[in-house]
């Protein structure tokens, strides 16, 4: 049978609301009962209801988070940023993995609404009018992480992802490129793909250079298309001098289709990228990229979730967070 807290208090001679304070950390209790209590916790295995704490407080000291690909590296770091936050405010995690799908991610949102959990980080890509439907029939707070929506409705935590792509390619022309082709995400992803997209169109445009539709293709941020679409760029008449992706997982398998093909990076083609995941400094050459602080997304976001909460001030809701070009071996001036 299930040990109730009326078992602990009888076995350790107390009041039930000694061992609710004894369970609770309250310090207005003895040394010497606050021992006689866990002593007692100790015989009979008790463990406190938290389900049942939740409905008597209506907190459950959990919140729910959102991420779209469990698998991809990036959004470990951002998981990470988030669980030492929560830990540090004594909130549970609970983390569903919604595989980049809009009606999974909107099932798994609705189901952890359902389990009352008391606020939720969304990490997804397109934020649609659905998905903001579904965040206004909550009654919990809801912050966007390392994601934001188009009309800037929601709280969010993230970087400039145009300024961030626009940056890189920047740095592709410093060194003398002028034929820099782009590995795009998908153009409907408003961060990582249509930003940096318009980032690397603002960085050709103020440089003088044509836009040129052949040294564009979209990729599905994952290492296998930036293999498939480099050798596309790489049997080009007209081969571009440098790639600019917008994910490093793509850079990545650019790097080594362009080896692959018996070509050199950065000799014969520069590559460049936006993230800055572990596999960046593994790869050789090493990939020079900008740097997301995705440790620090997740640890802001989940801050920023605390306080709206707590119902304390919060003075700004979405916060920007900045990006820096990590310089490495994958970039050379012609």
């Amino acid at each position: 049978m299930t040990v109730t807290i009326y078992d602990v208090a009888r076995e350790a001679g107390v009041s039930m609301a000694t061992v609710s304070r004894v369970v609770n950390n309250n310090p207005n209790v003895k040394p010497q009962t606050r021992k006689k209590v866990f002593e007692a916790i100790e015989r009979l295995g008790y463990r406190p209801n938290a389900v049942a704490r939740g409905l008597a407080s209506k907190k459950t000291t959990t919140v729910g988070v959102v991420i779209p690909d469990i698998s991809n590296p990036i959004f470990s770091e951002v998981a990470r940023g988030i669980e030492d936050i929560a830990n540090m405010y004594h909130y549970n995690i609970i983390l569903c993995n919604a595989d980049k799908r809009k009606d999974k991610e909107i099932r798994v949102v609705n189901t952890l609404l359902e389990k009352q959990v008391d606020g939720l980080l969304f990490m997804g890509g397109v934020v649609t009018e659905e998905h903001i439907q579904a965040f206004r029939t909550a009654s919990v707070p809801i912050v966007l992480c390392a994601t934001t929506d188009e009309k800037e409705m929601m709280p969010a935590v993230d970087i400039d992802h145009e300024a961030a792509a626009f940056d890189a390619v920047n740095e592709l022309i410093r060194q003398g490129h002028r034929k820099i082709a782009m590995i795009s995400g998908t153009l409907q992803d408003p961060a990582n793909g249509f930003a940096r997209y318009q980032g690397y169109k603002r960085a050709l445009e103020q440089a003088g250079i044509a836009l040129r539709d052949e040294y564009v293709r979209v990729g599905n941020y994952r290492y296998e298309s930036g293999l498939e679409l480099t050798k596309y760029f790489v049997e080009l008449e007209d081969r571009p001098t440098a790639i600019f992706t917008a994910t490093d997982e793509m850079a990545i398998g650019a790097i080594h289709t362009i080896q692959d093909m018996g070509l050199r990076v950065p000799a014969d083609i520069s590559v460049i990228s936006v993230d800055n995941i572990r596999m960046a400094s593994m790869v050789r050459p090493q990939l020079t990229t900008v740097a997301q602080p995705m440790y620090d997304i997740g640890a802001v976001a989940m801050r920023l979730l605390t306080k709206l909460m707590k119902k304390e001030n919060v003075q700004q809701n979405r916060v920007i967070l900045p990006h820096e070009i990590i310089t490495r071996n994958s970039v050379t001036s012609i």
